[in-house]
């Protein structure tokens, strides 16, 4: 009896089981869905045709982007919304073979829309139960929007340990990373309450900051992964406590260039992240507002870097064994990722 072939490259990746770890649930809008909520409310900033809103997704700078992505959220202004969202993030990673995403949530601008923090709780739940019935499991983490400062740590954090999704595993800072250090000390404040009650700190770093942000991750938010962090190379110091504490990078190289922060993929610094032995996973970010998708993300580290499946398969076992799902799923998903055969 014959053996299966091999997948070509296209076809492993397609093939090779996924998990999420650093996307927002806002930036995880299909562009149907965005142009369904912009015409149903109309007047605001986001265009209602698609071909505008291809535009208005072109960022000028980081700053740029987060005035859009505030103007697609301010579409997002009924729970029902935000369970439509997650379902919609799970419906399109199932599409990609993933099997969990821990979704990032910023529950102080569903606030501000006018939204309990027990409606968006309840929300949050019903779509993770109907997210499993594409295949996907998802977990949350709540993300303090640090432009928003004082108000935004405390609301999250009340929201966070008062009316928690079943799901919610950690606290996340997100933002203006030069604003975010008017706010430190209720941050610290914020992430010590948070990991007292048992929730994981992956906060944002040096997407846009340099060395110094990371620093205060690692040190005073006792970070156990940092968003992005691709600015730790230059500091050499940081390099090696990176590499010797094994402290998860979750990487998104598309999000990076189509911010500004790198001028274009072949400049992006993954490939000397591996050089130097950190660990590295692979994320998608905002992908409809990037242009990309978790799978297309896996289509650059082989295109654009030059990396073989055997190395795409390591990255993938990275990002299970990054997440904190519990132990069995971890030890199911790898089982997944070892039975997919290499291309010859």
């Amino acid at each position: 009896m014959s053996t299966p072939s091999a997948p070509s490259a296209g076809a492993f990746i397609a093939a090779l089981p996924k998990v999420e770890l650093h996307v927002h649930l806002v930036g995880s809008a299909s562009v149907p869905t965005v142009l369904d909520l912009a015409r149903r409310h109309p007047g605001g900033p986001v265009p209602t045709t698609e071909e505008e809103l291809r535009e208005f997704y072109v960022f000028r700078d980081f700053p740029h982007f987060t005035t859009v992505y505030e103007g697609v959220n301010s579409l997002v202004r009924e729970p029902e919304d935000v369970a439509t969202l997650v379902t919609g993030a799970a419906r399109d990673l199932a599409a990609q073979n993933a099997r969990y995403v821990e979704l990032t949530v910023t529950p102080y601008s569903h606030h501000r829309m006018g939204m309990t923090p027990r409606a968006v709780t309840e929300a949050l739940d019903l779509a993770a139960r109907e997210a499993a019935g594409f295949g996907v499991r998802v977990a949350y983490i709540f993300d303090i929007p640090g432009e928003y400062g004082a108000d935004a740590a405390r609301a999250t954090l009340d929201h966070a340990l008062a009316e928690p999704p079943r799901d919610l595993i950690g606290l996340g800072l997100a933002g203006l990373e030069e604003v975010r250090a008017r706010h430190r000390d209720t941050f610290h404040d914020a992430f010590r309450a948070a990991t007292a009650a048992g929730l994981h700190s992956l906060p944002h770093a040096g997407e846009v900051g340099g060395p110094p942000i990371i620093w205060e991750a690692v040190e005073d938010l006792r970070a156990e992964r940092i968003g992005h962090g691709i600015r730790c190379l230059d500091d050499p110091r940081l390099v090696a406590h990176l590499r010797e504490t094994r402290l998860p990078l979750e990487v998104c190289p598309t999000s990076n260039v189509r911010t500004r922060q790198v001028p274009d993929l072949a400049s992006h610094p993954l490939p000397r992240l591996l050089e130097e032995g950190l660990y590295v996973t692979l994320n998608s970010d905002d992908p409809p507002m990037f242009g990309t998708t978790l799978e297309g993300e896996y289509q650059v580290a082989a295109e654009v870097f030059g990396l073989g499946p055997a190395a795409l398969a390591d990255l993938a076992r990275a990002a299970v064994l990054a997440s904190f799902l519990d132990e069995q799923g971890k030890r199911e998903i790898i089982a997944e990722i070892d039975r997919v055969p290499l291309p010859a």
